[in-house]
């Protein structure tokens, strides 16, 4: 069983940068792709960004490529988000996830293969 801990949000201004950090507990936390997704009022939640077991691959939602970067350090059992150049868009709780996705890249970006999940950390960004 791994337990998750998001934290980092905050509100900020249009065009800045929030880095959200996931925490884990429990065994086994370096075999587990770990992915983010982010939910707002009235909309699915929705796939952000994930990363593979080792770190070796990355996948991002085409909304927030070239402006977010995941990473993991498996030493502290922490995965990152950082996110620059936020949008008003970007309004939402985020969530990390851990999962064992099937190898496929369209696998990483469903919610379904991910078993664990922390309890969202809140990010607004005003205009």
């Amino acid at each position: 069983q791994v337990q998750l801990v998001e934290s980092g949000g905050g509100l900020v201004q249009a065009g800045a940068s929030l880095r959200l950090s996931c925490s884990a507990s429990g065994r086994y936390f370096n075999t587990y792709a770990l992915g983010w997704f982010r939910q707002s009022p009235g909309r699915e939640r929705e796939f952000v960004a994930a990363i593979n077991w080792s770190g070796s691959s990355e996948h991002y939602a085409d909304s927030v490529k070239g402006r977010f970067a995941t990473s993991r350090d498996n030493a502290k059992s922490t995965v990152y988000l950082q996110m620059n150049n936020l949008k008003p868009e970007d309004t939402a709780v985020y969530y990390c996830a851990a999962g064992r996705p099937t190898g496929t890249t369209m696998s990483y970006f469903s919610d379904q293969q991910y078993e664990y999940w922390g309890q969202g950390t809140q990010v607004t960004v005003s205009t």
